[in-house]
């Protein structure tokens, strides 16, 4: 990553590495244009127990990853406070670039935080200190919204339009004598609870990050005025700090200040605009040319897309995969195709197609490797008998996949025997990430197969891990019955679940041990079901003796609603007997 790096040291006056609106690299003017300023005094303090630190990041790292500012403060009174505001700043900066680049923001910024704060948990435990410990704010700024993490009383605020709003709420004790005692802090606790938010942004916001030696002395009407005065970030940094010093503050004093003079537009991710404006290919025949591609055959269409087996100038085979024509207008069906792109030019692993390079390419399509064989549905429909050892290691090989997906926090969501294509060598390769998205999916339709998705799902549940593995149990369970656990569940049917039906009353050789496995991750409770690929993987690898015993839950759980009826029926009956008795007498 190339970067544009600047810290405040500890106990010393810097504007080291501040970039004016003139000086920022020439990649920063689109879409996201920054100018930074920062400024910190030790105040009444021996030492400087503040710490802040940014980046901005060059080229492709800008759009994935974006701009970050990260401030803390080291608890006062604890041994090493500045130590930890140091080691959260610069551990934060660095890990958080480091990681996938489909992880979301806030999802990179908790994995990053939480083994900050058992370090220097540990740390402190380990040397016997009373403790190690900081407030810690960070802001990221990503194409079109900017992300908040906190924890403590440090503060970040932001300037819009002549209004100042506080985005952050600090972490300290209700009572008037303990309002800078925290409750809440980096590596205060071993459990960390750490506010996450994020918001549209706008060209012209400008963002204050503060620590409580610049807020407290400073009444929020006097803060307001004086970003208000500057338009340079740096000046505005340092007139805040100074004030703050005025107004009697006794405690260091540090501010980061980012003006955001030019944002993108939110319509779009910037690594789809350029490609978003080609054209759909028409249908496309045998024999037919597009750009240095020959077109051998059609494979798979669907409502949205067409698959074709082409051959490339080299002459090796490919897939393209590209869109219906009908959809030439259609924004989000564009940037869906490019998504499935993006993210599987992340994925690196054997068992999925690898995406090719289409240098040049003059219409809308994606290109993906060649492999002969045939999918999963393919083979069920020929005929093809699986056995147990067949399964078995198909859902083994299936669950490494899957776990390779889950680790950068991508989720398929449509996980099927359509979707699962065997070579020639019998190598398992894990199809089409069309509908497949990053952590949360934030979609309102149903994405996936019917009847291989997870119960919660028909009633507006998100998609999760757990729904994912959900539908790997059903694939199972279908391979060796060709049946599915609650019955095959139609398009636009709203189904109503009960309890799986075990597989062996289909096929009586399936082991107990299997039996209980597939039950368990077909369960209708996402709870009841193994938790990550890994733990089923590990399951289906070691057999019975790692099985686990699948308890039939009662019927209060099963069908509360048959359980309420019999009730009634049976409180019915004995009033009616009741009735009789005190007539008879």
């Amino acid at each position: 990553m190339t970067a544009a790096l600047g810290v405040v040291p500890p106990g010393q006056d810097t504007d080291a590495g501040l970039q004016s609106p003139d000086h920022l690299p020439a990649s920063l003017s689109m879409p996201l244009k920054v100018s930074l300023g920062q400024a910190t005094q030790l105040g009444g303090r021996a030492s400087n127990e503040d710490y802040a630190v940014y980046a901005l990041p060059e080229g492709e790292s800008l759009s994935t990853r974006g701009i970050m500012a990260v401030l803390a403060d080291g608890m006062g009174g604890l041994s090493y406070g500045r130590e930890a505001a140091e080691y959260a700043a610069r551990g934060l900066l660095a890990d958080y670039y480091a990681t996938p680049e489909t992880w979301s923001v806030p999802y990179s910024l908790d994995r990053v935080i939480q083994p900050i704060n058992q370090w220097l948990v540990a740390q402190a435990a380990r040397r016997r200190v009373e403790g190690m410990a900081c407030a810690l704010s960070a802001l990221v700024l990503r194409g079109a919204r900017a992300y908040i993490a906190h924890v403590g009383d440090t503060r970040i605020y932001r300037l819009r339009q002549g209004e100042l709003t506080r985005l952050t709420q600090d972490h300290a004790w209700d009572a008037p004598e303990l309002r800078h005692v925290l409750k809440r802090a980096v590596g205060l606790d071993t459990h960390l609870t750490v506010d996450y938010s994020d918001e549209a942004l706008r060209a012209g916001d400008l963002f204050v990050l503060a620590s409580d030696g610049v807020w407290d002395p400073l009444p929020q009407a006097e803060l307001h005025r004086l970003v208000s005065l500057y338009h340079d970030p740096k000046l505005a940094a340092e007139a805040l700090v100074d004030a703050a010093l005025r107004a009697g503050g006794k405690d260091n004093a540090t501010c980061l200040v980012v003006r955001v003079l030019e944002a993108p537009l939110p319509e779009a991710r910037e690594w789809a605009r350029a490609a978003l404006s080609l054209p759909v290919p028409p249908i496309l025949k045998s024999g037919h040319q597009l750009d240095e591609l020959t077109v051998e055959s059609l494979l798979h269409e669907s409502r949205m897309t067409r698959l074709y087996k082409v051959r490339l100038a080299s002459g090796q085979a490919a897939v393209l995969k590209t869109l219906q024509p009908l959809h030439e207008n259609d924004p989000q069906a564009k940037e869906t195709l490019l998504t499935e792109e993006w993210l599987g030019k992340r994925v690196q692993s054997h068992y999925f197609a690898q995406v090719l390079p289409a240098p040049g390419r003059s219409a809308l399509y994606v290109l993906f490797s060649w492999h002969n064989g045939a999918t999963l549905a393919q083979l069920l429909d020929g005929g093809r008998h699986f056995s147990i050892p067949d399964s078995v290691r198909t859902g083994v090989r299936l669950l490494k996949g899957l776990s390779a997906l889950h680790r950068l926090n991508i989720l398929h969501r449509d996980i099927k025997p359509e979707n699962l294509h065997l070579d020639t060598e019998g190598k398992l390769r894990i199809l089409d990430l069309g509908v497949a998205a990053c952590g949360k999916t934030g979609q309102e339709y149903r994405a996936g197969t019917p009847s291989y998705m997870a119960p919660e799902l028909f009633s507006a549940a998100e998609a999760s891990a757990a729904s994912d593995l959900y539908s790997v149990g059903v694939t199972l369970y279908h391979l060796l019955t060709r049946k599915y656990p609650y019955g095959e569940i139609e398009p636009f049917q709203n189904p109503r679940f009960t309890e799986p039906v075990p597989p062996s009353r289909y096929r009586p050789d399936i082991p107990p041990w299997l039996d209980a496995v597939l039950l368990k991750a077909c369960c209708k409770d996402p709870v009841r079901r193994y938790e990550t690929a890994e733990e089923f993987l590990l399951t289906l690898q070691r057999g019975e003796q790692a099985a686990p015993r699948y308890r039939r839950p009662p019927l209060a759980e099963r069908d509360p609603l048959r359980l309420w009826q019999a009730v009634s029926l049976t409180l019915f009956i004995l009033n009616l007997l009741l009735v009789y008795l005190l007539l008879a007498s």
